[in-house]
């Protein structure tokens, strides 16, 4: 144990953190998180809460995100492909049977009761196929913040009351009153499909939060009177003992009382390598415990604990977070503005002039006109197209606002660890100059100082050496030198393992630079090894950076975008990983609510941020960013945070993704003007403004222009695509 404490040159460089859980790659349809999220509902975050509760969070998570805009969803998947197939049902015999803004068509045609029949199948269609619209609606309404749902609910409303009101007229007093039975169930029918259709392109998947909860056990071994007894996690309350077996996860935040190991943190902390802990040291919920038995003493359970903390800053930052605006909603709520006023102002003019019914009929018209269908597809076919196109570019889109919102991009803020380096803390290098030993004698000499210690480098040296099927010598007469390392005799002859603090001047100066330099200038920790009063090699340990870091940062630079590096490595490691790359601004020292201050901070400021991590201290971050950009081979909660996801974990492909994001972007806005640019002369048309000179928009010439502007918003989504480039750029 002394040797393991006391191993000096062990403690060079603490490298930050990432553990890869695994490679499945997971997507979601948590476009934007709900604004009516309860705060105080928040802090009670319980994360020892029984399956009930978790159950309850669950559905919360999935079932409580208010309907923001036209991309956002109050159902799953499978609900709006069963409202889509009945909605079309029902709309068939309509679009059959009634006129198309007072225009037959060349396929329709009525028979005596077909009136009767399309009121009846509209009642159903309007309450069942434009409930989540309704619905939809009255949540930006509650909000003050009127937009895509309260626009297309403003176009089935009037079209309804309006079309029930005509076929009143007409049947009973035999007045010839033009219904909106066709626009009603056209509009329903679309904007349907086109929740369907962004919804299929973003997949369902799970929930970040729900994944911290999962971190814990459900039982756990408590110590009482000296006799151990297993209980429930939700039974254990602060100042509790509990006993904690090799392989086992921590259950709580806690002090240990005795025994020692090595802990594997990096679910929680990030921390890429074992930390070593004895008495009186802290442990945190939901890490690992390695080879020792553990006796902790519990000193935070439920919203004290490090897992409930971070599960309360992902909910915050998502629920603000929401609160960005799509393009689409944008246009909506502009749209519904001017429909609104310039309907009103239609209808009083209208009244003055002639008669009820002519306002009537100019103020629908112009409501009916102002929410075209092809708004419906604009956004949904460019997401669809986009979306296939990322995931064969090795991009998985989870937010389709991340598309709209990468434009302007200030800086890209990157975790280090399994980000620019590979996540993992490992022989780096084994460098052998000195003809008297073989590269094999070297690892033999170092096997056998180090097989003894548990320490976290030690451990990474020996993993090394039993990888290359090493079998260390036996060492007699270990012992430490404090602040140098280790020694020990071997075969006779003295053998010392000592850091680059105990090497001489003329020690340094007499070694090839190029054996060691470039290894200290990535952060590595190196120990040299002596035999006898020779320096005969060295082996390097740490995160190896990886290979298309630095050109990636030079990519960034040339784009004009700033990256920072946020670490929780220490300031030293951390310069050294920042001046290799050529990052000038980095933060290092940073536990997840640091992370999460320094993004929020940058968004505060106005500035527009991407977060690329791969680790649950990375998760608030990510959900805090205008973009969170996660690596698929990091954990399932960074993943489930994210917005986007890099199945390959290579950070190129940020540069494809922002790239396709541009793409996306031109392709939306071009969408846009055609499916609403021309309200800009169809609603004051439809208003009659220029009446006095006899030109009046008849609706059939305007339900054409919709119909138009469907189609060529359809044939322009599916010209976007995006073509790679061999320095991995692309257009």
């Amino acid at each position: 144990m002394d040797e393991s404490m006391n191993h000096a040159h062990h403690m060079t460089h603490m490298q930050e953190p990432k553990e890869q859980l695994h490679d499945e790659k997971r997507q979601s349809v948590m476009d934007q998180q709900h604004h009516e999220m309860d705060m105080d509902h928040e802090m009670n975050m319980n994360h020892k809460m029984d399956m009930d509760h978790e159950m309850n969070m669950k559905h919360e998570m999935h079932m409580g995100h208010a309907m923001h805009g036209s991309m956002d969803h109050s159902m799953h998947m499978g609900n709006f492909k069963q409202k889509f197939w009945v909605s079309l049902i029902l709309a068939f015999p309509i679009v059959l049977l009634s006129p198309m803004m007072g225009l037959n068509l060349p396929f329709q045609f009525q028979f005596p009761g077909s009136d009767w029949l399309v009121l009846i199948l509209a009642t159903i269609l309007f309450f069942y196929g434009g409930q989540p619209f309704l619905a939809g609606a009255k949540s930006e309404l509650r909000q003050k913040n009127p937009a895509m749902m309260t626009l297309i609910a403003m176009g089935i409303t009037v079209s309804y009351v309006y079309s029930v009101y005509s076929f009143i007229a007409t049947t009973f007093f035999g007045k010839d009153v033009m219904n909106f039975f066709w626009e009603l169930a056209t509009l329903i029918v679309i904007m349907l499909l086109g929740h369907w259709i962004e919804m299929n392109a973003v997949m369902n998947a799970s929930d970040a939060l729900q994944k911290l909860a999962e971190l814990l056990p459900d039982k756990v071994t408590r110590l009482v009177a000296g006799k151990e007894e297993v209980v429930s996690l939700q039974a254990v309350h602060t100042g509790d003992k509990l006993i904690v077996r090799s392989g086992d996860k921590m259950p709580t935040d806690g002090k240990i009382l005795s025994g020692q190991s090595i802990v594997d943190e990096s679910a929680v902390t990030g921390e890429s390598r074992g930390v070593q802990k004895n008495p009186q040291d802290l442990v945190i919920g939901g890490s690992v415990n390695g080879e020792g038995t553990l006796t902790i003493q519990v000193t935070g359970t439920g919203e004290e604990g490090y897992l409930a903390k971070v599960m309360t800053m992902v909910r915050r930052a998502q629920a603000e977070k929401s609160k960005l605006e799509a393009l689409s909603d944008k246009v909506a709520k502009w749209l519904f503005y001017v429909a609104l006023t310039v309907g009103i102002l239609a209808f009083i003019s209208w009244l003055v002039l002639t008669d009820l019914p002519t306002a009537l009929d100019r103020m629908v018209t112009v409501f009916v006109i102002a929410c075209p269908h092809a708004l419906g597809l604009a956004i949904p076919l460019v997401i669809a197209r986009s979306t296939s196109i990322a995931a064969q570019n090795g991009l998985l889109l989870k937010n389709r606002n991340a598309l709209e919102n990468s434009h302007d991009l200030s800086m890209i803020l990157l975790d280090k660890t399994g980000t620019l380096t590979q996540g993992t803390f490992a022989v780096t290098g084994i460098e052998q100059w000195d003809n008297q030993i073989t590269s094999q004698e070297l690892l033999q000499y170092i096997g056998a100082l180090e097989k003894t210690a548990n320490h976290p480098i030690a451990v990474g040296m020996m993993r090394y050496l039993k990888a290359q099927g090493v079998e260390p010598f036996e060492a007699k007469d270990t012992q430490t030198i404090t602040g140098v390392g280790l020694s020990g005799m071997v075969h006779s002859q003295k053998v010392t393992i000592l850091n680059e603090n105990a090497l001489t001047e003329s020690e340094k100066q007499s070694l090839d630079p190029s054996k060691w330099l470039h290894y200290q200038e990535q952060g590595n920790t190196i120990s040299f090894v002596k035999l006898n009063d020779d320096i005969v090699g060295l082996i390097a340990l740490g995160d190896e950076i990886k290979p298309e870091a630095k050109a990636f940062i030079q990519a960034l630079h040339n784009r004009q975008i700033e990256p920072v590096m946020l670490t929780g490595d220490n300031q030293e490691a951390a310069a050294k990983v920042a001046s290799y790359l050529g990052i000038t601004q980095f933060y290092a020292g940073l536990l997840p609510d640091g992370k999460e201050k320094i993004v929020a901070q940058f968004v505060h400021e106005g500035k527009r941020v991407a977060m690329v991590g791969d680790g649950i201290n990375d998760a608030p971050s990510l959900a805090r960013a205008t973009i969170g950009i996660a690596i698929g081979a990091g954990t399932d909660v960074a993943i489930d945070s994210a917005d986007v996801v890099l199945t390959n974990s290579n950070p190129e492909d940020i540069l494809h993704f922002l790239d396709l994001a541009k793409v996306t972007r031109r392709k939306m806005i071009q969408n846009l003007w055609w499916g609403a640019g021309y309200n800009i002369f169809a609603i004051p048309l439809a208003a009659g403004i220029l009446a006095p000179i006899g030109i009046v928009l008849n609706p059939a010439v305007g339900a054409i222009l919709m119909s138009l502007s469907t189609v060529i918003v359809a044939m322009n989504a599916m010209t976007l695509s995006m073509k790679k480039e061999a320095n991995g750029s692309s257009k």
